[in-house]
């Protein structure tokens, strides 16, 4: 038999309500009984998407992101806004960030990003049937997209030029998915 491991919640408050996310210190009961502090951040949840034209290509977006000051590649992603379903935000941030609409949503796994220090889900999925329309990009949001062969995307997580966690674990997860339906060969390169 395994050992509880729980950690009960006592007392806590939020240290910081921001837009994005809010800063918790609670106070818990460890499995020995003693007290211990915990500092935590909650999120909304999130969608990653992974754009799959018919010719193998992805696309990906270059970005700046501020907290390690400096541009990564990585697949589309956005915020679950409150009361929205995660395949709706998919939906939504595809259009908004590429100009992109899918005819084809594939789930393809859920990844929590730091489970040390915060809650935060990510849903993957796979958008196919891809058809460009115009983008909708929020009035701070600055990106480039490109297409990329996907088997060149792969190589890239190897090689430590796409470190974005859901980038990684969204391309590995897509060359499961692919694999298991037997179209391998020209996409996976």
């Amino acid at each position: 038999m395994s050992a509880d491991l729980t950690e009960h919640f006592l007392r806590g408050e939020t240290v910081f309500d921001g837009a994005l996310l809010r800063v918790r210190r609670d106070i818990v009961r460890l499995p020995d009984g003693k007290e211990a502090g915990r500092e935590y951040i909650r999120h909304p949840g999130a969608v990653a998407i992974i754009p799959l034209f018919e010719d193998g290509s992805i696309l990906l977006e270059r970005q700046f992101r501020y907290p390690l000051g400096r541009e990564f590649i990585e697949i589309p992603a956005g915020k679950i806004d409150p009361g929205e379903a995660p395949e709706e935000t998919a939906r939504r941030e595809l259009l908004e960030e590429t100009g992109y609409l899918a005819d084809s949503w594939t789930w393809l796994g859920l990844i929590h990003v730091a489970i040390a220090y915060t809650d935060e889900g990510i849903g993957i999925y796979l958008a196919r049937g891809l058809t460009l329309k115009e983008h909708r990009r929020d009035e701070e949001e600055f990106l480039e997209t490109f297409r990329m062969p996907y088997s060149e995307a792969f190589r890239m997580v190897l090689d430590g030029r796409i470190t974005d966690s859901k980038t990684v674990a969204g391309l590995f997860w897509l060359r499961e998915y692919l694999a298991d339906k037997g179209w391998g060969g020209k996409i996976l390169g």
